[in-house]
């Protein structure tokens, strides 16, 4: 089968996440199972245009804002007819593929923006993009999606998605997990961490604050702040941090590693995740995987990558002070910490790229 994959970015934009991770794992399988991937993704910083990455082929055009007029420009003059499936993802933005192909299309959403437009745009553009999603949207509502999380799933069928054409697949990770979980060699301290892009979104001060509440009643309690902080609000979480009363047990790692992020998550004793809004939790599942329970506010993604009180906790209130009292409860109880953290392991076992991949497969081939 020859594959056209529409996606806002590739996994070496510098601005890549989970969503990019997924997608990378994917279409290698699919090559390596004898079909063809072509991406087409925005340009970003030294990009060369076309190049070839474990098999598929990925071609860079525009920016964030031109790429999906110039995915149209460049399907129209080099691919009409060649495709026999486009996987139209939404990032945001939908490339609207059905309205200049012929070929079988399915959208990929890991999730919708909805509220997330009033953290990442100034308004007026933020209202305006709120407002106009919907609209977009009920333009495809008659597509077959295929998606990652409940949440998701329910959000499109508000908007009007037909149920029995959205499908969901389980999320995975490719870290492995730890043999046993008496391997997580923990921090001696009792450490806190919190992963990824510093982002308005995240809401990665929240972070900051629920960790000197619940100091107050952990005075041993440590910080671990790990990701890229070069978004003018990440410089408001480091000056928040240089601030803080309790700065000396708070560390700033920047951006890491995949290998230092394995060692982090194997080493703190809680993932700690703010998100206004997440399509699965990916940095739940990695932690997860090497020993590390999560707690997280309430929302979509979090609360399907969580099961309450049986692999992590989800705040009672979606604010710094209510997971503070999380923090704090679950490293005074050691006997729940254990079964918590235990309880995620295990399940972080059966979230394996073969089986993510073996549905998403079942899903394009049966279209």
């Amino acid at each position: 089968m020859r594959i056209l994959w529409l996606t806002w970015k590739d996994q070496a934009d510098p601005e890549a996440g989970g969503a990019e991770l997924v997608n990378h794992e994917l279409a290698k399988r699919l090559v390596d199972d004898g079909n063809t991937v072509h991406f087409l993704v925005r340009g970003y910083s030294n990009a060369p245009q076309d190049f070839i990455r474990d098999g598929y082929k990925v071609t860079t055009l525009g920016n964030k804002y031109t790429v999906y007029w110039e995915a149209y420009r460049y399907y129209r003059s080099h691919l009409i007819g060649w495709p026999d499936l486009v996987i139209d993802e939404v990032n945001t933005i939908p490339f609207l593929a059905r309205f200049y192909t012929s070929s079988k299309q399915v959208l990929f959403v890991h999730q919708l923006c909805r509220e997330i437009w009033f953290y990442h745009m100034p308004f007026p553009l933020n209202l305006i993009g709120y407002s106009l999603e919907p609209m977009y949207l009920r333009l495809l509502n008659h597509s077959s999606v295929i998606t990652v999380s409940p949440s998701t799933k329910a959000d499109l069928i508000r908007f009007g998605f037909y149920p029995d054409k959205i499908f969901c697949i389980p999320e995975a990770t490719t870290l492995t997990p730890i043999p046993s979980i008496q391997e997580a060699g923990k921090f001696p301290q009792p450490t806190v961490v919190s992963l990824g892009a510093i982002r308005p979104m995240k809401r990665t001060l929240d972070v900051v604050k629920a960790f000197e509440a619940a100091k107050l009643k952990l005075p041993d309690l440590r910080l671990i702040i790990a990701g890229d902080a070069s978004h003018p609000y990440g410089h408001i979480v480091l000056l928040r941090i240089y601030q803080s009363p309790f700065s000396e047990s708070i560390t700033y790692m920047g951006k890491v590693t995949e290998a230092e992020k394995h060692q982090l998550l194997r080493q703190a004793h809680v993932l700690c995740v703010t998100s206004i809004k997440e399509g699965w939790g990916l940095s739940v599942t990695e932690a997860n995987s090497q020993g590390t329970p999560a707690i997280a506010y309430n929302v979509d993604g979090l609360r399907d990558s969580i099961l309450h009180d049986e692999t992590g906790l989800l705040c009672e209130s979606r604010n710094p002070q209510s997971m503070a009292e999380c923090i704090v409860a679950l490293l005074n109880n050691k006997e729940h910490y254990t079964r918590l953290r235990t309880n995620a392991w295990q399940w972080s076992r059966s979230m394996t790229f073969e089986v993510t991949y073996n549905q998403f497969k079942s899903i394009l081939f049966r279209l």
